[in-house]
């Protein structure tokens, strides 16, 4: 009938299979947002036309005001704040740390609104600053950044955290790291309702290999951010900025203002390690990362991170984990991924 409305054909759609709606906070993290709502829409069909057949998202906001993002792009919300239960997930999309106000008392009103009847949250990068400053997270794992680590532990002391996954979900609220983790998150969301055909047609053209899965290990993630002595923060942050060369440790000793055996006796003890171990671990952390996350050739993982040959690499590789580096990637072919406890300086980091 020609004289039905838009809308009303808009009402006769089936729901899709997931639907977001997206809270983002001022000077919010454009590349976050993008990388989730790409995924969702490159999901929504197979043709890339950009329909929203399986996927629909929506920017909330309490007064339709443009919101800016931290390098200045402008998004333009909704005018409106629909029933939260008419989303799967409310993502809180944060960003710079030093704003004083986020979000508004409404939009956080709103999501703790969401989690009252029990829909689902997400907090994206800072995103978890913003639900534990809500009260959202009092009880649960917050998963943030290796480099947001210190300052989610001074201003929520009281709170768990790991800086070591991806993205965890506890409960009904899961926390993501933020950068590239935000498409493996997004990709996980789009397996979960929409089906495995569709999150790999997100992927492949979004051109990334694989999805990683939430327990997998940050790309970076120094022991300095876990350690209290400032002087063993900056040395180690010194040398993992270093990792793929080598390193004399009277050069990392001058960079925390120390003489080498100074240096050596911090170490001994806070970490009870020489800083030459403590940097070959770091070094082998790095490549088991690499081995894990990449299709590389051994031989260009050794030369990554400063060895000469493969066999030096893989016998210190061995020496270190218990393992070979073909045997993880083989085992992570096998399961689809490994699991790692990584205890190589968990004792050491809370001397």
């Amino acid at each position: 009938m020609s004289g039905v409305t838009s809308s009303a054909r808009a009402a006769e759609q089936p729901r899709p299979a997931l639907k977001v709606g997206f809270v983002l906070s001022k000077n919010f993290t454009l590349s976050a947002f993008a990388l989730f709502v790409d995924t969702l829409r490159l999901a929504s069909d197979e043709d890339d036309r950009s329909s929203r057949r399986n996927c629909d998202w929506q920017v909330l906001s309490s007064n339709g005001h443009l919101i800016r993002s931290s390098c200045g792009v402008q998004i333009a919300p909704a005018v409106g704040l629909p029933d939260p239960k008419e989303f799967d997930y409310i993502a809180v999309v944060g960003g710079l740390l030093n704003v004083e106000e986020p979000i508004d008392d409404q939009m956080q009103a709103y999501i703790k609104r969401a989690t009252r009847e029990n829909v689902r949250v997400i907090g994206v990068c800072t995103g978890s600053f913003v639900l534990a400053q809500a009260g959202l997270l009092k009880r649960r794992t917050a998963c943030v950044s290796w480099l947001h680590h210190n300052e989610y532990v001074e201003r929520f002391p009281d709170h768990k955290i790991t800086s070591n996954q991806l993205y965890v979900e506890d409960q009904e609220i899961i926390t993501c790291a933020g950068g590239s983790a935000v498409a493996d998150l997004a990709a996980s969301l789009v397996r979960r309702h929409v089906g495995n055909k569709a999150e790999r047609n997100a992927l492949q053209i979004l051109q990334i290999e694989r999805r990683r899965e939430g327990k997998e290990v940050q790309p970076r993630n120094p022991l300095a951010t876990d350690h209290r002595d400032s002087r063993v923060r900056q040395a180690l942050i010194f040398m993992e900025n270093h990792i793929d060369k080598p390193l004399s440790m009277d050069k990392v000793a001058e960079s925390i203002g120390l003489s080498r055996r100074q240096m050596e006796r911090l170490f001994d003890r806070r970490l009870g390690l020489s800083p030459a171990a403590v940097f070959t671990r770091l070094k082998m952390r790095r490549a088991r990362t690499l081995v894990l996350q990449t299709s590389k050739p051994l031989i260009d993982i050794a030369l990554d991170i400063g060895f000469e040959n493969s066999s030096h690499f893989g016998r210190k590789f061995r020496e270190t984990f218990g393992y070979t580096p073909n045997t993880l990637r083989k085992t992570q072919k096998e399961q689809g991924f490994v699991h790692l406890d990584d205890d190589l300086f968990e004792t050491a980091a809370n001397r």
